[in-house]
């Protein structure tokens, strides 16, 4: 992932101070694979540079935290990988105290940064898909699926008590919230471990796929169905929304079109049609050419050093949706373990307890 942030950054025209690693040798390694200026002996010392105003955080997901906390003590922007912590309580200390500062943080859920996603969120909010009543979701891979493949996030040390939903399904309930703009208030989920034991980690805890139905706040009804262990998806993420007008579906491995579903029929919303203005705002390449991940994950960047400059785009995740994503991952695995629906936590009550 420090590949793809570093070249989205250069790409909104920021410069590469140096990188941090677990070990001198790897920082090195790192510097000339990124091209970056110098490499540090630990973090501590690259928050300690006052040459360095955004910190992007690609380490392991336990470390998240520690890393995320002293960068905002230490006064500088940060942006910080999925998940934001990997307990729910730490992401809503985090998510506190981005609030209480005047520092831009973020998340890259870059999905909302695909033209089209822009595009079905548009016409939600200005009445064309009607009112809302239903939406479907899945996000597969295959990357996990055979029994020997292995990755430091199966270990719940590195990874955290939840992989599957954590690593992409947050993603994805962050996507459905996002265009519908209607937030997952209660659920029920059930979660498999297909590979208990893979190639160097035994006794493996965290799940491979997950099911869930789930209720948001107006009282939309919705499922969503993650795995990574699903032969031949390479990247899945799929999203189905039923309003009283029309019907929109996305599909993240055809990024260029939404497809609308109408009393007459279906219709193809391609990029280079007449898209809202939202939507055009991230279409950056000629049409016909196709734009996918990075053109999405450089408009993310792009927006948070907006942002950090003082012009805050619309849509922009920050640690609030990364605490959101938090209690959505807590919720299904609190529900996968009570075997009964849940409700999912609102950092506001958290915070008041």
């Amino acid at each position: 992932m420090s590949s793809v942030h570093a070249r989205a950054a250069r790409a909104a025209g920021a410069q590469i101070v140096g990188v941090a690693s677990r070990t001198r040798g790897g920082a090195e390694l790192a510097q000339h694979r990124l091209g970056a200026e110098r490499a540090y002996s630990s973090w501590d010392d690259l928050l300690s540079d006052s040459s360095v105003e955004v910190v992007h955080i690609c380490s392991p997901n336990q470390s998240h935290f520690d890393i995320a906390a002293a960068a905002i003590a230490a006064g500088k922007h940060v942006i910080c990988e999925k998940p934001l912590a990997t307990s729910m309580t730490d992401a809503a200390e985090l998510a506190d105290l981005a609030a209480s500062s005047p520092l831009v943080t973020a998340v890259p859920f870059v999905y909302r940064f695909h033209p089209m996603v822009r595009e079905a969120r548009a016409r939600v909010r200005s009445g064309e898909t009607g009112r809302i009543f239903s939406v479907r979701g899945a996000y597969l891979q295959d990357w996990l699926a055979a029994e020997g493949d292995d990755d430091w996030r199966v270990d719940p040390a590195h990874g955290g008590p939840s992989r599957a939903f954590a690593d992409i399904g947050s993603h994805l309930s962050d996507v459905i919230q996002f265009v519908t703009g209607d937030p997952i208030v209660r659920l029920s989920a059930a979660t498999r471990t297909v590979h208990a034991d893979r190639a160097v980690n035994k006794a493996i805890t965290s799940e491979d796929v997950v099911t869930l139905v789930f209720a948001t706040e107006s009282g939309v009804i919705g499922t969503m169905h993650v795995s990574q262990v699903s032969m031949g998806h390479k990247n899945g993420l799929t999203i189905g929304i039923d309003g009283t007008h029309e019907s929109l579906s996305f599909d993240g491995e055809m990024p260029d079109i939404l497809r609308i579903g109408t009393p007459e029929g279906f219709l193809n919303r391609a990029r280079a049609d007449d898209i809202s203005p939202e939507a055009a705002r991230y279409s950056v390449v000629p049409a016909g050419h196709p734009q996918g991940y990075q053109e999405a994950f450089n408009g993310f960047i792009s927006d948070v050093y907006s942002a950090v400059a003082g012009d805050v785009p619309d849509g922009l995740p920050d640690f609030d949706d990364g605490f959101r994503a938090a209690a959505v991952t807590d919720a299904v695995l609190r529900s996968q373990a009570e075997g009964t629906r849940v409700d999912v936590a609102r950092r506001s009550i958290l915070t008041q307890i």
